[in-house]
């Protein structure tokens, strides 16, 4: 019965998928004004897309207050699930590597999504790209983004960019940081020698498809005295969820 519910569930997930995918794509081609135009559609797609490759995507609640309705969200990055799952879970427009929007058809929607996107490899993109998410933040955007600046692995990367943490010490808003952890990791986990068909794949036919996102308490940036004592207070959070979740 449960093989069954599962494969209903993947059926129904394709079809949503595909359906949306047929509607995005050709309203992407439209001149519309605004910076997210269609993004509760976009949303719509990305659960779809949950659906269709068949993740238990589970929201983690760690700390007992509310989530906040106005935030800037962090998380680590360990595969190429999460740029689907977060805008899944979370009303968000997320900042992407310049590359995502020339992908085939993905491009297009990500963009009719709102997405900000960033050379990773220019310093003036970079800065750049803090102000165009302060200027987000600051007209009532929700943004996400990976202060490791990549895809660096299920371990955590050395350290974190700034980025996230100017952003909130200028606007007020407050970091909710996301660690996520794939109970199958090798499985979600994205190599340099990987091609994304080839991880969705592996993510589609792993035994343990179960996708934990923990929410936990948001930084108020009140406390820090400015982007760097932020910057170090979070990571020092992330290396001790990376050792409870991943060690």
């Amino acid at each position: 019965m449960l093989l069954l519910l599962r494969l209903l569930r993947k059926i129904l997930g394709w079809a949503d998928f595909i359906a949306f995918t047929a509607l995005m794509y050709p309203l992407s081609w439209l001149p519309w004004r605004g910076t997210r135009p269609l993004i509760w559609l976009f949303r719509a797609w990305c659960r779809a897309f949950v659906r269709a490759i068949d993740i238990d995507l589970r929201l983690h609640q760690q700390y007992p207050q509310q989530l906040p309705t106005r935030f800037i969200l962090i998380a680590n990055h360990p595969g190429a699930f999460e740029d689907i799952g977060i805008p899944a879970l979370f009303d968000v427009v997320s900042l992407a590597k310049r590359e995502v929007q020339d992908w085939f058809i993905v491009g297009r929607i990500t963009r009719l999504a709102g997405t900000l996107y960033v050379d990773r490899d220019d310093p003036a993109s970079r800065q750049q790209a803090v102000e165009t998410m302060v200027k987000a933040v600051s007209s009532g955007q929700n943004i996400a983004l990976y202060p490791e600046g990549g895809c660096m692995g299920r371990r955590l990367f050395g350290e974190f960019k700034s980025g996230a943490f100017e952003v909130s010490i200028r606007t007020g808003i407050p970091i909710l940081p996301i660690f996520l952890h794939y109970e199958a990791q090798e499985d979600f986990e994205w190599s340099q020698f990987e091609t994304l068909p080839q991880k969705m794949w592996h993510m589609m036919t792993t035994v343990n498809n179960r996708a934990n996102f923990y929410a936990h308490e948001p930084l108020d940036p009140k406390n820090y005295t400015d982007k760097y004592a932020m910057k170090a207070a979070a990571y020092a959070l992330y290396v001790h969820w990376n050792a409870q979740y991943l060690e």
